[in-house]
């Protein structure tokens, strides 16, 4: 790939919506799961008896909070994926195809 290829591309529009898109997107996922995950080692930290109550048997509130925990962040990626595979995947998509029509 020569300079004047990485400058087109660098300076085309759909690339600057996807790096902004992307960008926006996965800080805010970050931020979503990092406040989760903080917000769980808080309770361990401060309210270790509110974590201890038991639900059923020897399950209790904190091993559904940390089974939680791990489906949301299942869920978080799943929802990346989806944005990757549909928007992401299309803007990228017409980047390449205005960069290999422009040689």
């Amino acid at each position: 790939m020569d300079e004047a290829m990485l400058k087109r591309i660098e300076s085309d529009p759909n690339f600057i919506k996807l790096v902004q898109e992307r960008s926006s997107l996965g800080w805010t996922l970050s931020i979503i799961m990092l406040i989760i995950y903080y917000g769980f080692i808080a309770l361990v930290a401060f309210a270790p008896s509110l974590i201890a109550v038991k639900i059923a048997g020897s399950i209790t509130i904190g091993i559904v909070l940390g089974a939680a925990i791990i489906l949301i962040s299942i869920a978080l990626t799943g929802v990346y994926v989806m944005r990757a595979n549909t928007d992401y995947d299309e803007l990228t998509a017409a980047i390449v195809a205005k960069a290999k029509g422009a040689k």
